[in-house]
């Protein structure tokens, strides 16, 4: 159990894949206008990194391991999580219109972020067991809606404040996700 508890807050906070790891950065940063938008992005990509996680590691262990296929693996992977990422869209489309026109082509872009792969490979190579693999996706899911969330936020104040022109726009946004990441740098004694 404290296996479990340590993989989750290493997951969400200290290895975040944003702010640690540099990963998902074009969706962060396209995404993080509004806090409603950013929060769906951040609940589609919690559900596709964790049922692709799953699935991946599935597709891992009882086909690809057993047939000597590990070279596939990335193509597979990619495979996968493309064919999850179609449900979703098709599955907001039907339930959140608004929900979908707000993402727009970010939706689709869920298939190339490399967070979604980045977390499927590394529950392979860091060789978790089944339940380690599906806490380690959750947590770190849970990490990138967290700093997609908290960009957004900030993003939203920065709007409204006296920002010098030079800055206004993607050049403050890289200044907040900077030092966002060196917030998160103070969790590294945490696990």
């Amino acid at each position: 159990m404290a296996n479990i508890f340590q993989i989750i807050i290493a997951s969400i906070f200290v290895n975040n894949y944003v702010f640690a790891r540099f990963l998902g950065i074009c969706p962060l940063l396209g995404v993080s206008n509004k806090t409603e938008t950013a929060a769906g992005m951040g609940v589609a990509v919690t559900f596709v990194i964790t049922l692709a996680s799953a699935i991946t590691w599935v597709v891992h262990e009882f086909v690809l391991s057993q047939f000597g296929l590990e070279y596939l693996m990335t193509i597979v992977f990619i495979l996968v999580i493309a064919a999850l990422v179609q449900f979703v869209e098709m599955f907001l489309k039907k339930s959140s219109p608004g929900l979908y026109n707000a993402l727009g082509v970010y939706l689709p872009l869920i298939t190339t972020n490399c967070v979604v792969l980045g977390v499927a490979i590394l529950n392979i190579t860091s060789e978790y067991n089944f339940i380690e693999m599906i806490v380690n996706a959750l947590g770190s899911s849970i990490g990138f809606l967290i700093a997609i969330v908290f960009l957004a936020a900030i993003r939203e104040r920065i709007d409204i404040a006296d920002v010098p022109e030079v800055f206004k726009g993607f050049p403050i946004s890289l200044v907040t996700v900077g030092l966002m990441s060196m917030a998160f740098m103070g969790f590294q004694g945490l696990v």
